[in-house]
């Protein structure tokens, strides 16, 4: 079965968490353990000297009989009989005075998990090294749990002689469960925190799961919208940095491919327009001819009007195959150096008839008398054609069109300015749409809304920018290009 993300984020989660958890809590157990069994342990060794330090004042006490009654034999006893209650543990007090005597709590071997007397040759292998001066610290494991064998020797010293000799030892020995005990319940206690630690860290992975994944999964259910149409949904950013960047930029190519589906279906709808419109008068008209109802003396005049339309709709067609065609990187860029002013020039001597029968005034305001520049000489001329022709056409009677060149660095700057109708601010941030017109109602010169589109292809193909100046008291229309090299220049470099 294949899981979801949020299922699969959860369970890396737990799993880290789990053993994190079960680490520790081992760690943290075996820790408190032996601190626990060191504390005893040094507990002992405490009490061990206690009672050596007993036991050598009672060998020390001159007034001492075996019969008579001694105050220091009353402390020891007490002493071993508050390490039994405390301790859990028997004290044993072997002395050498000619023989060895023991002292210890008859009370203390009825406890059957203190009946574990040191064997005689246990005895002796203790005796053996105490004798060196050693102090003896022995755990030993058995089935229920360790205990301690504690042997301190003690010493006298020989004012006389300087000499010091062993005058006894005391044994100190645990039952296993009294030092079980002091670990016992720290099992229970640190798993009922580890799994309150576990259970917060699962809740607290959830959330932060479900705050990772929430945003990824409104996304795939939007982007599943998409797929069906939808394009109205967008995704609220929430979570960390980057899936709040992720929502943002989908969000943005959302209003692109909105944007893409609208243009999509107003290029569908306006391609639907501009076709039908000439088709219908051409089928008007052919059919009018065939059946008679238009009169000899029109014929030639709606044979013209016929052959019109035909040219309209066959460059209508050409446009929209070279815009296809230059979008889609099909037609490359045959750059060569070539002098725009003189282009410029000859595109304003092509519409000299227009501009007679309009009355208007072109000026030229070239900053060089030759201005080269470096870009395909063929698809530049449609550009400084299409933008002069717009001018042209939507300028009235008597207007004024300028056509401006100039240098900045290794950029050229091309100036079309008109005093025509100009374009309002709404409709400037859609101007260089493909089939959109500022005037709708506009007649005048009948444009298909493709010229800007083209121009736009071109210049970006070009690396280069093109873009509205000005759209009040008439249009301002600015592209660049890239500076070129005069060919008496090029010449003189490669002759030097």
């Amino acid at each position: 079965m294949k899981r979801s993300m949020f299922s699969q984020l959860l369970i890396v989660f737990l799993s880290i968490s789990l053993v994190f958890t079960l680490v520790m809590f081992l760690l943290l157990y075996v820790n408190i353990r032996d601190t626990r069994i060191n504390a005893l342990l040094d507990q002992l060794c405490y009490q061990a000297k206690d009672v050596v330090y007993l036991a050598d004042s009672l060998q020390n006490e001159m007034w001492y009989t075996l019969s008579g009654r001694s105050t220091t034999r009353d402390y020891l006893y007490e002493k071993t009989g508050s390490i039994y209650t405390q301790f859990n543990a028997y004290t044993v007090v072997v002395t050498r005075d000619g023989r060895p005597r023991t002292y210890y709590l008859e009370e203390a071997l009825e406890n059957e998990s203190l009946q574990m007397l040191p064997s005689d040759a246990e005895l002796n292998t203790y005796l053996s090294r105490a004798m060196q001066g050693e102090e003896i610290t022995v755990k030993t494991n058995t089935a229920s749990g360790p205990l301690f064998t504690l042997v301190f020797p003690w010493t006298q010293t020989n004012i006389a002689t300087g000499e010091s000799n062993i005058m006894g030892i005391v044994i100190i020995r645990t039952g296993p469960q009294s030092v079980k005990g002091i670990y016992d319940g720290l099992l229970v206690q640190l798993f009922g925190a580890a799994l309150a630690i576990f259970l917060l860290i699962a809740a607290a992975s959830f959330l932060l799961t479900r705050r990772i994944t929430r945003p990824l999964t409104d996304i795939a259910a939007i982007a599943g919208d998409f797929a069906r149409g939808d394009f109205s949904k967008r995704v609220t950013p929430s979570g960390s940095s980057e899936i709040r960047d992720l929502a943002a930029a989908f969000n943005h190519m959302a209003d692109q491919m909105s944007m893409t589906e609208q243009s999509r279906r107003d290029f569908v709808a306006n391609i639907s327009h501009e076709l039908r419109s000439p088709i219908t008068s051409i089928q008007g008209f052919a059919q009018g001819l065939l059946d008679g109802t238009v009169s000899g003396e029109d014929r030639d005049k709606y044979l013209s009007i016929i052959v019109d339309e035909a040219r309209r709709l066959s460059k209508l067609i050409s446009s929209l195959l070279n815009l296809s065609r230059m979008e889609n990187d099909q037609v490359a860029l045959a750059i060569s150096d070539f002098d725009i002013n003189e282009m410029a020039r000859r595109v304003i001597i092509s519409r000299v008839s227009t501009l007679e029968e309009k009355n208007m005034e072109v000026e030229t305001l070239f900053e060089e008398e030759r201005c080269y520049v470096s870009a395909d000489p063929e698809q530049i001329q449609q550009v400084l054609y299409n933008l002069f022709d717009n001018a042209v056409k939507y300028t009235p009677t008597n207007g004024m069109i300028s056509i401006s060149t100039r240098t900045e660095g290794q950029q050229v700057t091309v100036h079309v300015r008109d005093n025509g109708i100009g374009i309002s601010e709404k409709d400037a941030a859609h101007i260089f749409d493909r089939f959109y017109k500022a005037d709708k109602a506009h007649t005048v010169g009948k444009g298909t809304g493709l010229g800007l589109a083209i121009c736009k292809v071109i210049i970006e193909k070009h690396n280069q920018q093109i873009r509205l100046v000005s759209g009040v008291g008439g249009c301002d229309f600015e592209f660049t290009l890239r500076k070129g090299t005069a060919p008496d220049a090029a010449r003189k470099t490669n002759d030097h």
